[in-house]
């Protein structure tokens, strides 16, 4: 029998890190308590094109924080919250999908894995492996900001899943054309069961790129967003991936150790495109078409993860600690991979089996005409979706 673990935060739980809680905003935003700040890195995309989830600690004046050690929650921290320790994918893939090129991937790789004593994951033992959006090895112009979001991906893969094989698939631009045959590129790779997408732009229809993230076999995983409620954001608003909330975690004294609440920032909403989940049916989304998140994972910058990239970017690099739900869509991509289930459309999968889930019972991430859709409750809600891992096992 499967059990669900129903989350709360007392008011005693929370004295003591309310500094680490706090929304999130496109410059320097300061929580609520005014002394931590972070901030976007990518902007607004333009129409057709994505911007990276990625929200990363800065100073007041916004420029982010890097130290030469790590800060920030890491492999041990991710797999002890989601009860994935000592879990193994056996040698799966997890494919990254992201805009630009990162001359440094492999190598910042080598540095987080080392950092928390994880086997090497290189090249040259078959583990990473870096192409082009057609499979090539002409890589496009380098951009920082992407490039702190290919280091972000890789990581998070590296914490959830150790034992996964990497591809990154590096698309020549944020298009969505670009990022979609890129996408397409990854699926058509013998090994990958899992394909993350740590990026969104405005609510599109499936009719105009639905073919780049149609892949029954493979769990393709993408970020519903960092502004809060919004309505849709694709890909995460297509029908044919999992769309990914976002939490605030913490450690607490509770039986499972880790207390969740939404986060303010994770995207949320209703696709006024795009058909429903016929999993979602019984949920009561008040949603007529797809309704976003499905399931959700770590995503506050205020308890956020440690990352470590050494493309300069902004002045900075080195560890930095990041979220947005650029965090949460590979750690549910490798957790797809962990469960070795990937079978039809992934996305159906939680919805048979949300009682395998933790329960993300409190939090709002703005205000909407229907509470779901942005205020946390028992069962599905629009930012956490289901809730976040519980093992594999839901998935």
């Amino acid at each position: 029998m499967r059990h669900r673990a129903l989350l709360t935060v007392s008011a005693a739980a929370l004295i003591g890190v309310t500094s680490l809680v706090g929304t999130t905003t496109a410059g320097a935003a300061p929580s609520q308590t005014g002394q931590l700040h972070s901030a976007k890195v990518c902007g607004t995309p333009a129409a057709g094109h994505a911007a990276c989830m990625s929200v990363v600690r800065t100073d007041a004046a916004g420029k982010p924080l890097a130290t030469t050690t790590p800060s920030g929650f890491g492999p041990t921290t991710i797999q002890s919250a989601y009860k994935l320790t000592g879990l193994s994918s056996g040698g799966r893939t997890v494919a990254i999908v992201d805009a630009y090129n990162d001359p440094t991937a492999e190598t910042d790789l080598a540095t987080y894995r080392a950092a928390y004593g994880l086997a090497q994951c290189t090249t040259a033992n078959g583990c990473f492996r870096k192409v082009n959006q057609s499979g090539g090895t002409s890589y496009p112009r380098t951009n920082g900001g992407w490039a702190q979001e290919i280091s972000l991906d890789l990581d998070m893969v590296s914490a959830t899943c150790p034992d996964c094989k990497i591809l990154l698939v590096e698309a020549k631009s944020s298009s969505f054309a670009n990022l979609g045959a890129a996408v397409k590129t990854a699926a058509a790779t013998p090994g990958v069961v899992a394909i993350s997408n740590s990026y969104g732009g405005g609510d599109a229809s499936d009719g105009s790129y639905g073919t780049y993230y149609n892949h029954p076999g493979i769990a393709v995983t993408a970020s519903t967003g960092d502004s809060g409620y919004r309505g849709g954001s694709y890909p995460a608003s297509s029908s044919f991936v999992t769309a990914v909330g976002g939490t605030s975690l913490k450690k607490d004294a509770s039986a499972r150790g880790w207390a969740e609440t939404v986060w303010a920032g994770a995207g949320s909403g209703c696709s006024a495109y795009n058909t429903a989940l016929p999993a979602a049916v019984t949920f009561n989304t008040r949603c007529p078409k797809r309704a976003m998140a499905d399931v959700s994972a770590v995503a506050d910058p205020y308890t956020g993860v440690a990352v470590y990239d050494s493309t300069a970017y902004q002045g900075s690099s080195g560890w930095m600690i990041f979220g947005g739900t650029s965090v949460s869509a590979p750690i549910i991509g490798s957790v797809y991979a962990l469960s070795g289930n990937t079978s039809g459309y992934a996305n159906a999968l939680p919805y048979a089996h949300a009682s395998a889930l933790f329960d993300v019972a409190s939090g709002s991430n703005g205000t909407c005409a229907t509470a779901q859709w942005c205020t946390a409750r028992i069962g599905w809600d629009g930012p956490s979706g289901l809730g976040t891992p519980n093992g594999a096992s839901a998935f």
